[in-house]
């Protein structure tokens, strides 16, 4: 028999569980190439033989013709053993290091959607329908390469017809992993609050009985619990808030499909295309008056806010509930208050009982938490605020330069945790993690490690943690480094957020020096103080503060973060001393904010220098002036409760309101932003009738103007063409698109965040980069 020249081509990027070996497969016999394809660590690894010009064109194929979920990052080719294929396969997937590459979970495709709404359809009505188009995958990924013997679909074995579509190339099932149907895969099951149990149809049917009388229904989706109720039924609403002692934190809402969330918001394009996307996420949409609609939706999804989280159906279960209901479902993370969502039955039974009123599971296991992805468009752009279902663990590419950098684990914060992998020119953000508030925190975050350590085979050079000494997550990274025997390197946490917009953006490691404006809640400082809203030189490698906002007091330290009137105090008290302050919120009429406080005890911890670190706080200032126009509440039960409300009232101006003045000085060489003149005129403005919602747009325009003001001199000082917009407090959309339209209108460029979340979420990206240039420059 002839032989025939053979390749190896080696493609990486993101390219298992996307059916890019079924693509591949279609490519060679349409070129009459043979050969073989397979997973390969953390790569697909082809074997073709043919004549040259096939070979190429195979090759330029992969490229510009890939699967809509797959994203190739390189082809390698090199000379293979002359080989006598007959045909082209696929084959079992081989050993191999793996560093990236796994696919996020995927919403329901249109062609199984349609599927399972078909009388005729082998899977109609199967809440467990997919293709290689959709469905999940990290979700129930247990190891790699990517094959159904790694996942928790193994124990399912597929019955004849299903084997018929895995194994048929013209099927869009054709080794689709998680593929099931009515007669091999998962089957639902509903137990109720009395213990009762039912399975298959019947329990579906239960569940939307209890729904359609005002229950509470605990919901096993992709990566965890919801709990589900009826979003147009102030009642079931309320209730959920008492049990779930969750008085006012906003409540996400699935919407049937996007016809439906385009009655009850005000939707962009750009909305629209976010709501759709194969992620899924939530997408923060604002709402418009529904009262007209029946039935409107519930006031207390969102008190006091103008914005909605919504969602449209990502799982065939979500597309067949909201199909037989007649209204929208509020979609609450399962859990009990503080505690992170549950994703395993028997926790779920337990930890929900008092929450739930039954339970829709299913015998799928789930193999790791994954919380709903939230996005926003703001300046035109969808930015990711929390990393999660969908979009976790997609890798970040890095710069060429980083392709030798050291592998780096790094820790994040203690909101919203996050870890990040750095390995192969490769930065891995894990998905959200919860709250470091508790002592099982410091477990759940040690178990995700390991489990994305066995999956991507990392081996530690070093830990980054944030500068703060008092972090729980540091404490962790700390042991993590004695027990390991590994460098520690901690990292400045407004440093690290300018250094994950720099990596989010894929700037190397020469592109020089960038301006960071930094808006942030509390981050601890290079000189031992507390900073939160700065003015940066930066580079992956250092960092310099050039400005800052005025420092006040913080009185009662953890207790300002959750009472803004502190905050007001003591930001008036600094800006015109205890006398005149109090003279001045009088005349103001808003002398009933601090009345009734203890407001002698903590001017004596004030002066005494007791338990009231000075900050220089953009989320403190927020807190204060939302107490000053009566839109805080007395205590926040949610972080940025105060600041959302104060954006939410600023939103409600008509016409362009009037900046509220600040005044730049020089403080020990740093140019200080200070509010001073800023309280005087709000004051003044209150006192002569103005609405509080003109004053709420004109702080939110005058912090923008003079921090861009400050940021585009200092640009233009130095010689940078870019500034960094970054920290916490950048997702309040008014603030941010004020920032960006006047560093855009001095000429300049803006890198803001995209695929990392602006707050804290985000942090370890930046810490990871930073301590591996450390490294790097070490050596």
């Amino acid at each position: 028999m002839e032989t025939i020249e053979t390749e190896i081509l080696s493609v990486t990027g993101l390219v298992q569980g996307v059916g890019f070996r079924p693509f591949v497969w279609r490519l060679a016999q349409r070129l009459g190439l043979s050969g073989t394809v397979r997973n390969c660590g953390n790569a697909v690894e082809i074997v073709v033989c043919g004549p040259l010009d096939k070979r190429d064109a195979l090759a330029e194929a992969l490229r510009v013709e890939a699967p809509p979920r797959a994203r190739v990052e390189g082809v390698t080719r090199i000379q293979g053993s002359p080989s006598n294929y007959m045909d082209f396969s696929i084959a079992p997937s081989g050993p191999g290091e793996v560093t990236a590459g796994i696919v996020p979970d995927l919403a329901t495709c249109p062609a199984c959607c349609a599927e399972i709404f078909d009388p005729g359809a082998r899977r109609y009505h199967y809440a467990f329908t997919n293709c290689t188009d959709c469905g999940p995958r990290f979700s129930i990924l247990s190891g790699l390469p990517y094959d159904r013997a790694h996942t928790t679909m193994a124990s399912f074995s597929l019955c004849l017809a299903c084997r018929a579509d895995y194994e048929n190339p013209a099927d869009r099932r054709f080794h689709a992993e998680p593929i099931a149907c009515p007669d091999c895969g998962p089957r639902l099951h509903f137990v109720g609050g009395d213990g009762q149990d039912y399975v298959g149809n019947q329990a579906f049917e239960v569940a939307l009985a209890l729904l359609r009388c005002g229950g509470i229904l605990a919901l096993k989706g992709i990566g965890g619990y919801h709990l589900a109720c009826d979003a147009t039924r102030e009642d079931s609403v309320q209730l959920l808030r008492a049990r779930k002692h969750r008085p006012t934190k906003p409540l996400a809402v699935m919407m049937r499909d996007l016809a439906t969330a385009a009655r009850y918001c005000a939707l962009t394009q750009e909305e629209r295309q976010a709501l759709v996307d194969p992620s899924a996420p939530i997408v923060l949409v604002n709402r418009q008056d529904d009262s007209s609609l029946a039935p409107s939706l519930a006031p207390s999804l969102s008190p006091g806010l103008d914005r909605l989280g919504v969602l449209l159906p990502y799982t065939p279960l979500h597309h067949l509930l909201l199909d037989a209901l007649a209204f929208p479902l509020v979609m609450s993370s399962g859990n009990r208050s503080g505690a992170p969502q549950v994703f395993e039955d028997d926790v779920a039974l337990r930890d929900l009982a008092e929450i739930a009123d039954g339970w829709l599971m299913h015998d799928r296991p789930i193999a790791r938490r994954l919380d709903d992805s939230v996005v926003m468009v703001s300046a035109g752009a969808k930015r990711v605020l929390r990393r999660g279902r969908g979009l976790a663990p997609e890798p970040f590419l890095l710069a060429e330069d980083f392709l030798k950098a050291p592998p780096i684990l790094a820790l994040g914060a203690d909101l919203k945790s996050a870890f990040c992998l750095i390995q192969g020119g490769r930065a891995l953000l894990s998905h959200h993690l919860g709250d470091f508030n508790d002592p099982d925190s410091a477990a759940t975050m040690d178990a995700a490690i390991t489990d994305y350590s066995a999956l991507f085979t990392h081996r530690l050079a070093a830990i980054a943690i944030d500068l703060h000494p008092d972090y729980r997550s540091a404490d962790l990274g700390r042991r993590l480094a004695h027990d390991r025997s590994l460098p520690l390197i901690a990292v400045q946490h407004h440093h690290a957020h300018v250094a994950a917009v720099m990596a989010d953006h894929g700037l190397p490691r020469s592109a020089g020096p960038v301006i960071g404006i930094v808006l942030d809640g509390l981050g601890f400082g290079d000189d031992g103080t507390i900073w939160g809203a700065e003015i940066l030189l930066c580079d992956y490698a250092r960092s310099r503060r050039l400005a800052r906002l005025r420092p006040a007091p913080m009185p009662g330290s953890d207790r300002a973060s959750l009472e803004p009137w502190r905050n007001l105090l003591a930001s008036l008290d600094a800006a015109f001393g205890p006398q005149e302050s109090m003279s001045r919120l009088h005349a103001a009429g808003r002398g009933p904010v601090l009345a009734d406080r203890k407001i002698s005890a903590l001017r004596a911890m004030i002066k005494a220098g007791f338990n009231a670190p000075l900050a220089s706080s953009a989320g403190r200032l927020f807190d204060a002036m939302a107490a000053l126009l009566g839109v805080a509440p007395e205590i926040q039960t949610f972080e940025a409760e105060a600041a959302m409300t104060l954006e939410a009232l600023a939103r409600q101006a008509s016409g362009e309101a009037s900046n509220l003045p600040f005044l730049v000085t020089e403080v020990d060489g740093l140019k200080e932003i200070d509010p001073e003149p800023m309280w005087a005129a709000a004051l003044h403005r209150l006192g002569a009738g103005e609405a509080p919602l003109m004053i709420a747009a004109g702080f939110h325009a005058g912090l923008a103007a003079i921090f861009a003001q400050v940021a585009v001199d200092e640009a233009r000082r130095q010689g940078i063409g870019q500034i960094v917009l970054a920290g916490g407090v950048m997702q309040n959309a008014l603030l941010f698109e004020a920032l960006t339209a006047h560093v855009r209108a001095a000429g300049l460029g803006v890198l803001a965040p995209l695929r990392a979340p602006a707050n804290d979420g985000g942090l370890a990206l930046g810490q990871a980069v930073i301590a591996s240039i450390r490294l790097m420059e070490a050596d």
